[in-house]
């Protein structure tokens, strides 16, 4: 094959994945935008967008010479959406157990390329990926930023596992197949292993660490909600991972299990479903951040009603997990704990992530004060949000767009009408 041709259906393809970019300045015309720093809707506006900037927003309908016009005048603009918690080469089925035993890492990687599209599409720019088949996140990641695939930005996260634990792949096994795993494949067992083990993903290329400080939902185990991690072994991945500028997300359903890991400092609770009263002071105290996905309880709670779609381990966990998630969050946003966005799709099915505005509202948050948490709130989380969480001059032109007014109909948060990520474009009406 020819050089010149080769290069030239390279170029093609780098193109086609890295959406539609424009030489020219652009000029978003916005009927309406929110500002989530003060909450608030403003009328007929214009986003001058050059490069991978935002360069101006200006009042009216304006219409720069030298810019191309894009027409979204009946559209609410926005940031562009952050979920903290997805798993993009995860797709819960009746067939996940069984699938955990015959695919191999690359298969997870082509159904995580898939997944990242829905993702973008869904007007969620950037995402924690927390927790994939060895490799896959750091993979996907690359991938995205070099305009291979198409998909949101992502901070990838290694994950540590203790012995029995939520993340230790040999639950469920036969004891021969069972053994003793050990860090080298991501389960710990003291504070000295936990900490070689956050140098090792450190030295993978992860952005930050996930934990399970309780028992899962969805591992081959019996208690959903158990106390894992001890104090010695939370302080020394604590104390490793900010060395390394890493933060740690930590799975927790049951209460003394999050106390400990809001003590130790980590950055998030995702979950948090027996969240108390006490664990709800520490976060306030602490500065701890929720994260509630509300999506993934209710979708494993409706699942737990279908005879033979879970184990019945996981089955008995699901139904009596999932269904109270909604509640915990209701309480933590009136007891005035911070809140940011995250779904864990992976579990609830990708592409549906804004269903999750829905849930928030339904349990009592403002319409605008979600798009907050999946906007400034999200980008604080991440350590962006010099560049990313709200619409202003200077920062990238991650911009999203909704068919409506999301403050009187949050619904629309479903219905995408416009995406742009670092100045391309990849969906407009």
């Amino acid at each position: 094959m020819p050089k010149t041709y080769l290069a030239a259906n390279l170029a093609a393809i780098f193109l086609t994945a890295a959406g539609s970019a424009s030489a020219a300045p652009l000029a978003l015309q916005c009927g309406q935008l929110i500002d989530v720093r003060a909450l608030r809707i403003e009328r007929e506006q214009t986003i001058v967008v050059d490069g991978n900037r935002i360069l101006r927003i200006e009042r009216g309908f304006t219409a720069p010479n030298t810019a191309k016009v894009i027409d979204l005048k009946s559209h609410t603009c926005m940031p562009g959406l952050i979920d903290l918690h997805v798993h993009l080469g995860s797709a819960i089925s009746r067939n996940s157990t069984i699938e955990g035993f015959s695919l191999n890492p690359p298969d997870y990687a082509v159904r995580g390329v898939a997944n990242a599209e829905k993702t973008l599409l869904a007007g969620f720019t950037s995402v924690r990926e927390l927790g994939a088949a060895q490799g896959v996140s750091i993979a996907l990641r690359n991938a995205i930023n070099q305009g291979i695939v198409k998909g949101p930005r992502i901070h990838a996260a290694g994950t540590v596992a203790t012995t029995g634990g939520h993340g230790d792949p040999t639950n469920g096994l036969r004891s021969d197949l069972m053994g003793q795993p050990g860090p080298d494949r991501g389960v710990v067992s003291g504070g000295a292993e936990a900490q070689r083990l956050v140098r090792q993903r450190y030295k993978e290329g992860y952005d930050l660490i996930k934990i399970a400080t309780t028992g899962g939902v969805l591992s081959l185990a019996k208690s959903g909600d158990a106390p894992l991690l001890a104090d010695e072994e939370l302080a020394a991945i604590v104390a490793t991972a900010k060395d390394y500028g890493m933060p740690v997300a930590t799975h927790a359903h049951g209460a003394e299990g999050m106390k400990r890991a809001i003590r130790a400092g980590v950055q998030t609770i995702e979950h948090g479903t027996y969240l108390d009263d006490e664990a709800m002071a520490l976060m306030k105290q602490r500065g701890t951040w929720y994260v509630a996905t509300i999506s993934a309880g209710r979708f494993v709670a409706e699942r737990a009603q279908e005879q033979g779609y879970f184990p019945e381990i996981i089955r008995a966990k699901a139904a009596a997990i999932g269904p109270q998630i909604q509640g915990t969050f209701a309480r933590a946003y009136k007891a005035g704990v911070k809140i940011a966005f995250g779904t864990d799709q992976g579990v609830a099915p990708h592409g549906d992530n804004g269903k999750e505005f829905g849930y928030m509202v339904e349990a009592g948050m403002p319409p605008l004060e979600a798009i907050r948490a999946a906007t400034l709130n999200g980008a604080t989380v991440m350590g962006m949000e010099k560049d990313l969480g709200t619409l202003e001059a200077g920062k990238l032109a991650d911009i999203v767009a909704v068919p409506g007014d999301p403050s009187k109909d949050i619904g629309v948060m479903t219905r995408i009408g416009f995406v742009m990520k670092d100045g391309a474009i990849y969906r407009q009406p």
